[in-house]
């Protein structure tokens, strides 16, 4: 069963949601980063999920689909998108387990006292881009790559991975070569294509340890 599923960069071809359906009821996190998403109206029911990772798309309202089919999600990332008011967010309010939200460059967080208002509007959160009412940082910061993270974090990081140094380095020459590459080949791959290609991988997978082990039994 899939219970993560990654699919940035991969734009949409009319706006909407391709490729996901009932299917895959069994994931808990889903990222549909940079996608070009303007609809989230054919997002399938997907009540185990709890981090959904929508930053960088055209999203601009309808997210009252997100209470009626992932009731269960705990994270939100809405960042970068087209949401202007708080109207838009109060959809929201019925997502009774969210505990973290994030707006980032987003038109709303320039109203004024923003923050304050978010927090009165949806009393069930306790993170709003990562720092609580008391502006004390989100304990696990996943999401934003460490950026913000704590020093204990860094430390720790540091301790295990060699000299701070290298590590960043190496980091930086993933990143790099990640986002130039996938952006590239990714660009006009379809959602819906995506999807078949990953399912049609893990059954590769399965095939060629089957004759691997053929193969070692012959040799013996």
């Amino acid at each position: 069963k899939v219970t993560e599923l990654v699919l940035d960069n991969c734009r949409s071809s009319n706006g909407e949601i391709e490729g996901l359906n009932d299917s895959f009821k069994e994931l808990e996190f889903l990222s549909m980063a940079n996608v070009e998403l303007t609809s989230l109206a054919k997002l399938p029911t997907l009540s185990k999920l709890r981090k959904l990772e929508l930053s960088d798309n055209i999203i601009s309202g309808g997210l009252e689909v997100l209470a009626e089919r992932c009731p269960n999600l705990t994270y939100l990332n809405l960042s970068g998108n087209k949401i202007k008011d708080l109207g838009t967010v109060e959809a929201l309010q019925n997502l009774k387990n969210l505990k973290s939200l994030d707006l980032f460059n987003c038109e709303i967080t320039n109203l004024e006292d923003y923050r304050d208002s978010i927090f009165e509007l949806l009393q069930q959160i306790t993170y709003l881009d990562g720092f609580d009412q008391e502006d004390n940082e989100a304990p696990d910061s996943e999401d934003d790559d460490d950026e913000e993270g704590d020093e204990d974090d860094d430390d720790e990081d540091e301790d295990e991975a060699g000299p701070p140094g290298e590590y960043e380095e190496e980091d930086d020459e993933d990143d790099g070569g990640s986002d130039l590459g996938e952006g590239e080949e990714e660009e006009e791959v379809g959602l819906s294509y995506l999807m078949k290609e990953e399912i049609q991988d893990e059954d590769d997978d399965d095939d060629y340890v089957e004759e691997g082990g053929d193969e070692e039994e012959e040799g013996k």
